[in-house]
């Protein structure tokens, strides 16, 4: 912990209950005042627009009303703000806005105010854009290489990159092997579009690439198609980092050299814009975010970051410089220019505490009060030294230190799942096509021995599996006190699970305020997921166990899918599964061998790892030690890796029936566009059947 704090210069609290992040802080002289100081612009989830001109009359003084150059709400929630020059016909400077499903482009102007209460503010819509995809960030610049303006590009929830020309739409492209949304950021030196994908790695992709790849929001023409052939959207370098990145940040402060520098979830890279690294720097905290504002000395950058400790530290490339305490976790971090003061880092938390800060070198330290000089009385020092360790020893005696796992048990929990099935299913919204989804029940009971302060309980199920109710929150258990819930489990998606199990886990706080975890596993029964069904003869896949014991009746081990009335001979049982297929378990009579057989690899797993843990639980109740199961078959990858590939095959039709749906939406715009055309000027009794019409086209579609 560092002895110094961030000296406050500036600061304010934004509206009430609103909350920020990363995208949501912006700093420039975004009405063109042309003084070179920045204007702190902020927006919020709930809407609001925020533009403030921090002057305070001495540091730390308290907000000004007149500080306040604008508030406006938007009514939708504002991802982002970016200040450039996005207006044709102008180099001047104007405000994105970008919601969830619009981007907005303002200007910000200011009136010469008459009477004491300063000038007059106002935003005037430029230009808007109607987003088709739900965004998630953008980023801006001069996109392929023009002069005097910025182009913006849109990353929305899917994985398309959406750019506009200013006031026009130039093209959409889907990112390829996309899951979730990465950070975006634009390098102007290299034309070219830097993420982090789900893979973990950097990815850099070219501006002319993109313009030349295939288009993804409508079919092109038969000439351009064939112009376009087989072009598709190819990576221009990738680096593998290992981890997720929080943001990415393209700086370039000598002439021809820019670094491409990502904040990752434990470590910070700096790269050149070729993707090779120059440096990277291993954290020992959680970051919050970053920014790279200066190179004091040639070959070297300077870079902020805060992190989850409400610590800002400077680097210098690798080296720490300074760190400095503040009162928040900051979302969002920039360097302005205020007046005469130059360098004010401006921060934003996630509640809304906006602070603009310098680094002093007054340390806060605590000075211990002056206490009366007294003459020290060794008779009572030596009768208290006494009486303490008396009190030691009697502790030592009586009382162990606990383990780690015995303070876990303040609160304990446990699960017990019912021996029988459910007899009226409780499965809800199961997309399992069988008769009669079950369910089974599972009582979970919390006990407390000391006080537990806001306890909660997680239920976790693999999927397919699903629980009715899988989070609970309680009032604070007193000492000895107990809770109790039931909820049942069943089969939610038309699939076999990995496995049959699940945790239950209790969060709380002891009175201390320290926050502790304690939680519990349970098995369910293969019943909940098949039934008994006649053994097959035939099979594609079989697996064979080999053990040291002779083989055990089924009778004996599989209770729940024998008829008892088969007695010892039953040495083969079937499973049929909900999903519909069916898997055999037959016993030798001669050897000490089983054999589990399906025409689906996947389903040989749940009944093989069902029978090794009853086997082992037989052998256990018969104090038997050195029960053994091996398999010395040859495994089989080759089956495992051909049913991978078909899983990827799926996934894969599946994104392109998604680009499918895309294109049909666009033409079905289209038709409408055409059909109102068309209508408009009619007379009122085609526009009485014009829904009729447009329904029927959309079935067409």
């Amino acid at each position: 912990m560092s002895l110094f704090k961030a000296r406050d210069w500036w600061s304010t609290i934004l509206g009430e209950k609103e909350e920020f992040d990363q995208g949501c802080l912006c700093v420039a002289d975004v009405d063109n005042s042309g003084s070179g100081q920045d204007k702190v612009i902020v927006g919020s989830y709930k809407g609001y627009l925020r533009i403030f001109n921090p002057h305070p009359v001495k540091p730390g003084d308290e907000v000004q009303p007149e500080d306040l150059l604008l508030e406006v709400l938007l009514r939708e929630p504002i991802l982002q703000v970016e200040v450039g020059k996005f207006v044709s016909g102008t180099e001047g400077l104007h405000l994105a806005v970008l919601h969830c499903r619009k981007l907005c482009v303002y200007a910000v102007s200011g009136t010469q105010g008459n009477v004491e209460h300063g000038n007059q503010y106002q935003i005037k819509l430029m230009y808007e854009h109607n987003l088709q995809r739900t965004a998630c960030n953008m980023t801006y610049g001069p996109f392929g290489g023009v002069k005097g303006r910025d182009f913006i590009c849109i990353q929305s929830m899917d994985g398309m990159l959406m750019l506009f020309e200013q006031e026009s739409y130039a093209f959409g492209r889907f990112l390829p092997g996309f899951l979730l949304p990465g950070p975006l950021a634009y390098s102007s030196r290299t034309d070219s579009f830097i993420t982090v994908s789900s893979c973990q790695q950097v990815e850099s992709y070219k501006y002319q690439v993109l313009a030349f790849a295939t288009d993804a929001d409508e079919r092109q023409d038969t000439e351009q198609q064939k112009l376009s052939s087989g072009k598709r959207l190819a990576v221009d370098w990738v680096l593998n980092i290992g981890e997720q990145a929080l943001d990415i940040c393209i700086v370039s402060f000598n002439q021809g050299v820019s670094s491409v520098f990502v904040l990752g979830e434990r470590n910070f890279f700096c790269l050149k814009d070729n993707g090779q690294i120059r440096f990277m720097k291993k954290l020992d905290y959680s970051p919050s975010c970053f920014v790279p504002y200066c190179s004091v000395r040639e070959g070297t950058i300077n870079t902020l970051i805060a992190n989850h400790s409400k610590m800002l530290n400077v680097y210098q490339d690798v080296t720490l410089k300074w760190a400095t305490q503040l009162p928040c976790i900051p979302v969002s971090v920039k360097v302005a220019n205020f007046q005469d003061l130059k360098g004010v880092i401006v921060t934003l938390s996630d509640d809304g505490h906006l602070q603009c800060s310098y680094l002093g070198t007054d340390p806060s330290l605590f000075q211990a009060p002056k206490v009366d000089s007294r003459e020290i009385n060794y008779e009572e020092m030596n009768a208290e030294m006494k009486e303490l360790q008396k009190i030691i020893r009697e502790a030592t005696k009586t009382q162990d230190i606990l383990p780690e796992s015995e303070k876990q048990r303040d609160v304990t929990v446990t699960a017990e799942v019912s021996p029988d099935l459910d007899e009226e299913s409780q499965a809800i919204d199961s997309e399992v096509k069988a008769g009669a989804v079950p369910s089974v029940t599972v009582k979970i009971t919390i006990q407390s021995r000391v006080t537990a302060q806001k306890p909660s309980l997680a239920v976790c199920v693999q999927a397919p599996l699903a629980v009715t109710c899988d989070q609970f929150v309680f009032d604070d258990l007193e000492p000895d006190s107990s809770e109790t819930v039931v909820l049942s489990v069943f089969l939610k998606e038309s699939c076999s699970p990995p496995e049959l199990e699940g945790t239950c886990m209790v969060s709380y706080n002891i009175p201390t305020g320290i926050p502790r975890v304690s939680q519990c596993n349970f098995s369910l029964p293969l019943k909940l997921v098949c039934i008994p069904a006649q053994p097959s003869k035939a099979a594609g896949h079989k697996l064979t166990i080999d053990t040291n014991k002779p083989p055990i009746s089924f009778v004996t081990i599989f209770p729940d899918f024998v008829d008892p009335s088969e007695g010892d001979q039953a040495n083969a049982l079937g499973f049929q599964f909900l999903t519909g297929s069916k898997t055999t378990l037959l016993a030798s009579k001669t050897s000490q061998r089983y054999r589990i057989q399906s025409d689906q690899l996947e389903d040989l797993w749940l009944v093989t790892k069902e029978l090794i843990h009853r086997l082992e639980e037989h052998f256990k109740k018969q104090n038997c030690k050195d029960f053994a199961c091996t398999f010395s078959g040859s495994i089989p990858l080759q089956e495992y890796f051909e049913l991978i590939d078909r899983h990827f095959e799926l996934r894969l039709n599946a994104e392109k029936y998604q680009e499918l749906l895309s294109e049909r939406a666009v033409q079905f715009r289209a038709i409408e566009r055409r059909l109102l055309t068309r209508f408009k000027d009619k007379t009122p009794a085609p526009l009485q059947h014009l829904d009729t019409l447009l329904e029927g086209t959309f079935r067409e579609v």
